[in-house]
């Protein structure tokens, strides 16, 4: 990842790269908490026998790391004084949003049983 940034943007400031680099993770790992919550848990896990109740144990573990990643990555744009910021605020907060939506649906899964 880290090389298409840096050929894509060669005049790009350091901080510039490491906040395009932050994004991409932030992005990659609300991409697998989603897989897993939509792909991983309802279909394949039952075909090997997982225990039902791990999805949302492994979905709020996975959600935080999102958030945190997402946060993480706000700071380096806001910091860097990416000419995106703003833009790159309006996607991760609803990021954010969604990943904690999913995850007051996995504490409600937990609760209920």
């Amino acid at each position: 990842m880290s090389d298409t940034v840096e050929h894509a943007y060669p005049e790009a400031p350091a901080d510039m790269v490491k906040a395009q680099r932050a994004f991409n993770w932030s992005i990659v790992i609300s991409g697998i908490r989603c897989t897993f919550a939509y792909v991983v848990f309802p279909f394949v896990a039952p075909l090997f026998g997982f225990v039902p109740g791990i999805g949302p144990v492994l979905g709020l573990t996975i959600g935080t790391v999102a958030i945190a990643s997402n946060v993480w990555s706000l700071r380096r744009f806001h910091r860097s004084n990416h000419r995106w910021r703003t833009r790159m605020t309006v996607v991760h907060i609803a990021v954010i949003g969604l990943l904690l939506v999913l995850m007051a649906f996995d504490v409600r899964e937990l609760l209920l049983g």
